[in-house]
């Protein structure tokens, strides 16, 4: 089932429209096909449990920040078997939306002093920041309890596979180092 972009869920805020002196709450628990569909996006198996929930915060006369907590049970497939590995997740979230951003310039390697510091928009998608930090918190190798990945060896008829001791041809030289200091004692 491939995700389409209608079947996401949004919840925008015009920062315009929210209180200029205090915090605005929000809440989204996806429903079921938008957990599906939020799935799909991230591929990944499934979408067990979502809940994001925070606030939008008036900093100063333009700025705005987003703190958040994101809670999920997700499903993903085992890197290992394919079988479907169940993890939670619980991750503060943390943005900062202000008029004085700065677009590094090409040239510059440096990173920003806060990755978590965007332009001001107009309108903040609560979910579209919801599906960000779900698809930057998924873990990136899941594996079932006990699942292993075996060794291989590849050789051509008649040669012996080159073991891993053979392929650090310096990893000898520490015991013969100790070998040689012991004899000097």
């Amino acid at each position: 089932m491939e995700a389409h972009l209608a079947d996401l869920p949004t919840s925008p805020h015009h920062l315009k429209d929210l209180a200029a002196r205090r915090a605005t709450p929000f809440s989204l628990q996806p429903t079921a096909p938008e957990r599906s569909a939020i799935a799909d996006a991230l591929g990944i198996l499934g979408i067990k449990k979502l809940l994001f929930t925070g606030e939008l915060i008036p900093v100063g006369p333009t700025d705005w920040e987003l703190r958040a907590k994101l809670g999920a049970t997700i499903v993903q497939a085992c890197v290992v078997t394919l079988d479907p590995v169940s993890t939670r997740i619980d991750e503060p979230v943390s943005r900062i939306y202000t008029a004085h951003f700065e677009e590094p310039d090409e040239n510059d390697v440096e990173m920003a002093v806060d990755e978590n510091t965007e332009p001001l928009p107009a309108t903040v998608d609560v979910a579209a920041v919801m599906i960000e930090a779900l698809s930057l918190a998924l873990p990136t190798y899941p594996r079932v309890a006990g699942a292993e990945l075996g060794a291989i060896t590849v050789t051509e008829r008649g040669i012996a596979p080159m073991t891993e001791d053979e392929a650090k041809p310096f990893a000898g030289l520490a015991d013969l180092r100790k070998s040689l200091e012991n004899k000097a004692e």
